[in-house]
């Protein structure tokens, strides 16, 4: 059996965004684009893996790669320990004696991680130019000024922000300094259940989808109790008014690659798969979250699949790397998985860490050389793990 019979087909057909997934292109409305500096080993060369085993093993115990579900298999064959966003800056704080910690992801995840390790340790980004579309959908000026609005509406001292994971360390730090707490998309309900004990209304930033999915799939809120916030529009586009009456104040944010998924979506691959669960990511549109079967983090989505009985098939709504690699994974256990959309691209951001990035990086390190260090500079982190705090005390 030849490589391509072996792998299981997602009938994914990629659309021209989906060129960005190679991280060759910028999109300069939401990346940094920020140029690597030094001389990136060629992608075409055959000695890469050989390199980055041979960079990591010089390294020993002073080197941490961590590894999002979402980066290409190139590069999470070599990370230390995989996960999401928030695991895996917690893995990087529980490695005390590791003097550098290389995070394939995207610059959200890394700060984090700088905020949660010891002044000791250093966070390096193999490329900065992988930033995330929907952290950089809220600065700390728009988030300011919304609170300026909410402060002239009569409401900011009943108001408790409540910041998804997915945020800037500047986004963290105004939350942990106006009694805010951070959530993920496993412990969302947990955390606005928190709010709601400490105040009458909820700022959710910056992810509108995982706000109102949470509010009114979790806590039975109605979809009338949610107002969406815009930042480009004065007073963000709402009355006075429309402010007081809302439960929750959703930022207007989302993920590039799970506000894709349609509804037509989900109608298709029933007409076209009798039988399939429909499994999303609760960053996916209302209206997606509604017709799915199952709706869950990325852990949530392994563990289901991991535990979902052989010969049963699903459709995953989350980014194409993790599905393709959970495709492979389960195949041998007659579990059929397929792609929710046929035209959707991977995260461009995320695909910047390739091979070449992290081989340099690897190597620099190796040579003594420290680039490409992510550090949150101190009241900010100060803030932000105030608010990273609060959520780890959740009950």
């Amino acid at each position: 059996m030849t490589t391509a019979q072996a792998r299981p087909e997602l009938d994914v057909q990629p659309s021209p965004l989906a060129l960005l997934l190679l991280g060759r292109e910028a999109d300069t409305r939401s990346e940094r684009g920020v140029e690597c500096p030094g001389d990136l080993p060629s992608p075409s060369d055959p000695d890469l893996v050989e390199r980055a085993r041979a960079a990591k093993a010089k390294l020993g115990e002073k080197v941490f790669i961590l590894g999002h579900h979402y980066q290409r298999d190139e590069v999470i064959q070599f990370a230390d320990v995989t996960g999401d966003s928030f695991k895996l800056a917690r893995e990087a704080a529980a490695r005390p004696g590791a003097e550098y910690i290389v995070f394939c992801g995207v610059h959200f995840m890394a700060e984090s991680a700088d905020i949660l390790t010891s002044d000791d340790q250093k966070v390096v980004l193999p490329d900065l130019a992988a930033g995330c579309s929907m952290a950089d959908m809220a600065t700390a000026e728009q988030v300011a000024e919304c609170w300026d609005v909410l402060t002239e509406a009569g409401i900011a001292d009943r108001v408790v922000p409540v910041s998804y994971m997915n945020s800037s360390a500047d986004i963290k730090a105004f939350t942990g300094e106006h009694g805010g707490t951070i959530c993920t998309s496993s412990n969302a309900e947990r955390a606005l259940t928190w709010a709601f004990e400490r105040g009458e209304q909820v700022l959710f930033l910056p992810d509108q989808h995982l706000g109102r999915n949470t509010a009114v799939r979790d806590l039975g809120l109605s979809l009338e109790d949610c107002v969406l916030y815009n930042p480009h529009k004065p007073n963000g586009g709402l009355t006075a008014e429309e402010l007081r009456n809302a439960k929750m104040i959703l930022w207007r944010g989302h993920c590039s690659v799970h506000g894709r998924f349609s509804l037509d979506s989900v109608n298709e691959v029933r007409a076209r798969i009798p039988g399939v669960n429909v499994l999303v990511h609760p960053e996916c549109r209302h209206e997606v979250v509604a017709a799915a079967d199952h709706v869950g983090s990325t852990e949530h989505i392994i563990t289901m699949l991991e535990e979902a009985p052989a010969g049963s098939t699903w459709a995953i709504g989350t980014e194409l790397n993790l599905v393709r690699r959970l495709a492979n994974r389960f195949a041998a256990e007659d579990k059929k998985i397929v792609f929710l959309d046929r035209t959707v691209c991977f995260c461009s951001t995320m695909n910047r860490i390739d091979l070449p990035h992290l081989v340099w990086a690897l190597e620099s390190l190796a040579d003594g050389k420290e680039i490409n260090r992510i550090e949150v500079e101190k009241r900010t982190a100060d803030f932000a793990q105030l608010a990273l705090e609060r959520m780890l005390a959740l009950p």
